[in-house]
């Protein structure tokens, strides 16, 4: 338990996040313990079922905990678990009670429990916190939709019309303001102070009890000053707690500029996702995909200036803290997963992974990638992790690049430098620490590549090689593969 004495609201990221390997896990599809006793004789579909089906398939958190022996053998030290509250929605976006984690996953006691065995391996877990809205199940919209305007609670939300409809027939107005029109989702009315005391106590409850940071649903439809009031009261508890956001776009109005106070301590980077997929799989990327959340289709193929250029501004938006404090990700439960938009090109992946690994921030696996999961738009890319299945070389690979990770402080800095190239389809790069810099140079084109090195080339790790310092003969770099060396770049 930590403590909730008062504390000064930290300023910058906390220290640990640009260290971690995060995986992300949508309990419902993960994995299904049979252990949890809410689940007795209940009719959960069949593991495996069409993720388009919006039963429950039995995922539970005495699952995660089973799996991690796995999870820590992939060198993942971070879990960041999609909601995991009461509610009648296998995604668990539509809260009931935000203090009661739902019957189906184990209940409170499996979450402590999960904490416990999560800690004990010095790992860490964020949850996630959908704050802007609640479910029509809710406690106090229940009480809302039962009493009218006689509620108490009647502006803990945004009634337009007293004549409530909570399950309209088509066309018909549900009469109080709801996420995306979706009557399902009340929005709450965050300038009551019932509202705000609450949702703060549900974020203090969670860290109290050992919870790591938040992940933050749609934040940028909720006013400012409550995610000021959340992020006080977030380190009052926890001075140590990673806050990310769901921001989709340009983040510096959340993660703070010049002498304006940060609201979070990074975001989803789904800006940084879209480009390396478009580059490094140019040749068979699906850009007829779309996203709800963004404007126009987002997966393009580029060329390599056009891909350093969006890297580099990407990059330089915010400051070096918060740039190492980023959730870096490919794909995620509200996309297509990566291996879905890369039309199933396996070697595409695997570069779009090493190229993930190789930037500042944390680097996020979305749930069964590992095992070459390949569902499109969402809810297709939620599907049950294949437990009976294998390991194969994209385990092997997410081993060996979280291992390269942990090795390499140069890989885990914000200074990532793009160096010349001969050819489109060569990307060079220098990365670099106090004690180390290491040249990489990955070869997207399906030919090899002879590259002449740079005067200090030391020792080959990637792939990794029993050999001393190469000649100065050029270094050949196969089709669609690379090669990371040491390198002393000042001689």
């Amino acid at each position: 338990m930590k403590s909730m004495g008062l504390a000064t609201p930290a300023r910058h990221p906390p220290n640990w996040v640009a260290d971690a390997v995060v995986y992300q896990v949508f309990p419902d599809r993960f994995r299904r313990s049979g252990r949890v006793p809410a689940q007795q004789d209940l009719a959960l579909l069949a593991w495996g079922s069409d993720p388009a089906d919006q039963g429950f398939q039995g995922g539970d958190l005495l699952g995660v905990i089973e799996a991690l022996d796995h999870l820590q053998g992939l060198g993942v030290t971070c879990l960041s678990l999609n909601p995991v509250f009461a509610s009648a929605a296998n995604h668990r976006y539509h809260t009931w009670d935000y203090l009661q984690v739902d019957p189906l996953l184990g209940g409170n006691a499996a979450l402590e429990a999960l904490i416990a065995a999560v800690h004990g391996r010095g790992m860490r877990l964020i949850l996630d916190g959908v704050f802007n809205h609640c479910s029509r199940g809710f406690w106090a919209f229940h009480h809302l939709v039962e009493n009218g305007w006689r509620s108490p609670y009647r502006d803990w939300f945004h009634v337009q019309d007293w004549s409530l409809q909570p399950y309209p027939d088509d066309g018909q107005a549900c009469r109080y303001a709801c996420w995306w029109n979706d009557p399902a989702l009340p929005k709450f009315n965050h300038a009551h102070p019932g509202v705000k005391r609450h949702l703060l106590k549900v974020a203090r409850h969670w860290l109290a009890a050992g919870i790591d940071g938040w992940r933050l649903d749609v934040p940028d439809e909720v006013p400012p000053d409550f995610w000021e009031a959340f992020r006080t009261a977030v380190h009052q508890v926890n001075p140590e707690a990673w806050i990310v956001g769901e921001i989709w776009g340009d983040a510096r109005p959340w993660l703070g500029e010049g002498t304006k106070a940060p609201l979070f301590d990074g975001v989803m980077n789904y800006p940084l996702a879209w480009p390396i997929l478009g580059y490094f799989g140019a040749a068979n990327l699906r850009t007829e995909l779309r996203l709800p959340a963004v404007p126009k289709p987002p997966y393009e193929a580029l060329d390599r200036a056009s891909f350093q250029g969006r890297v580099e501004e990407i990059l330089n938006r915010y400051s070096d803290r918060v740039t190492c404090a980023q959730l870096n990700l490919l794909d995620s439960h509200d996309t297509p997963r990566a291996l879905h938009a890369l039309g199933g090109d396996r070697q595409a992946l695997g570069l779009s992974l090493l190229f993930l690994f190789l930037l500042p921030g944390a680097p996020c696996i979305y749930y069964g990638t590992e095992q070459g999961l390949e569902g499109g738009a969402e809810p297709a890319c939620r599907e049950a992790y294949p437990w009976e299945q294998p390991a194969g070389d994209l385990h092997e690979l997410l081993q060996t690049l979280t291992a390269l990770r942990s090795a390499h402080p140069a890989l885990r800095t914000r200074e990532l430098r793009f160096l010349p190239s001969p050819d489109d389809d060569l990307l060079i790069l220098e990365r670099s620490a106090e004690s180390e810099h290491l040249w990489i140079a990955i070869n997207r084109g399906g030919q090899p590549m002879a590259v002449d090195p740079p005067q200090g080339l030391g020792n080959q790790l990637w792939p990794a090689v029993a050999m001393g310092i190469p000649e100065r003969a050029a270094v050949e770099i196969p089709g669609q593969s690379a090669r990371i060396h040491l390198w002393n770049s000042l001689s």
